[in-house]
């Protein structure tokens, strides 16, 4: 910062003093003193408990130490001006004082506000940090707790479908069992995540799917459809499922039930698609006949996870 004033300080001093090396050598004396000064500001900010906010209090001590800090360079600089003898050409004594006083005066109240800025822009950032960490901690929980409603519900529904046909039809309830214990597997695996993968996530619908399949035999036919783009996107785990098992409870099996699931990545989120066989329930007054086919469809916008 003060490397690129100082280029335009030796520019400035060049125009007055119209001598280049007497220009450089004062403008080198003053790079470190501008540093020390506004070290010594900053320290005393922080001092006197002054936050970001550009208030009256703050004001007045920005124009304080500025005039202090200006005074100071100036008093400096002219004590070198004055032992090497190195008067600004055709200036008076006062201007001499004057001026530079001017300038630094303006230049340190430019430099505190933009110091008060930057303090403000880092305590805003942060501030925005805090709540996006507080969304997603709360989101996390929310996820808990849906994920720990979830599993015992289907696992008693999974249960009670083996015991349906353990008598009727054996061999489905064993591929039940089989993918009962799959599906169990993948969320033992995954219990403490609320993120998985798209890939991951599928990986237990599908699982899902199989044992409804085998409870519902040919009167269910789901298919699952997973862009290789979407395969290694983000999601929250088990999210999918409650809205699955809601399109097989829904849907009607007079003619077979059918279930399609597509997840599609969509620039930086994704796109879901559940649809089933069903028939939509006529708003209050409606003639028109409803549709034969529901279809949900989820658009989740892309997010650090």
């Amino acid at each position: 910062g003060w490397s690129l004033f100082s280029i335009v300080d030796l520019t400035n001093r060049w125009v007055s003093y119209e001598n280049f090396g007497i220009s450089l050598g004062l403008t080198l004396i003053a790079l470190p003193l501008l540093i020390l000064v506004t070290t010594a500001m900053r320290a005393a900010y922080l001092k006197v408990g002054l936050d970001a906010a550009i208030t009256v209090r703050a004001l007045v001590w920005i124009a304080v130490l500025s005039f202090a800090a200006a005074a100071f360079l100036v008093g400096c600089i002219s004590v070198v001006r004055d032992y090497f003898g190195w008067p600004i050409p055709n200036w008076r004594p006062e201007q001499q004082v004057l001026a530079p006083l001017i300038y630094y005066f303006f230049t340190m109240m430019g430099w505190s506000l933009a110091f008060f800025w930057v303090r403000a822009e880092i305590g805003a950032r942060s501030d925005r940090q805090r709540v996006a960490l507080a969304q997603a901690e709360a989101l996390r929980a929310e996820l808990r707790e849906l994920r720990l409603q979830l599993d015992p519900h289907f696992l008693f529904n999974a249960l009670n479908g083996v015991g349906e046909e353990i008598l009727d039809d054996p061999d489905a309830a064993h591929v039940m069992v089989r993918e009962l214990s799959d599906y169990l597997r993948h969320s033992l695996a995954t219990h403490d995540q609320t993120v998985a993968s798209v890939a991951a996530e599928a990986a237990s619908l599908a699982a899902y799917l199989r044992i409804q399949e085998a409870r519902f035999g040919d009167q269910l036919v789901a298919t699952l459809d997973v862009a290789p783009e979407a395969a290694d996107q983000p999601i929250a785990s088990f999210l999918l499922q409650p809205l699955v098992e809601n399109a097989i409870k829904h849907g009607t099996r007079r003619n077979g039930l059918r279930i399609d699931i597509a997840i599609q990545a969509e620039g930086a989120g994704l796109r879901i698609r559940i649809g089933n066989t069903g028939t939509l329930a006529p708003p209050p007054g409606s003639t028109g006949a409803a549709g034969r086919r529901v279809v949900a469809e989820l658009i989740l916008e892309g997010a650090p996870c």
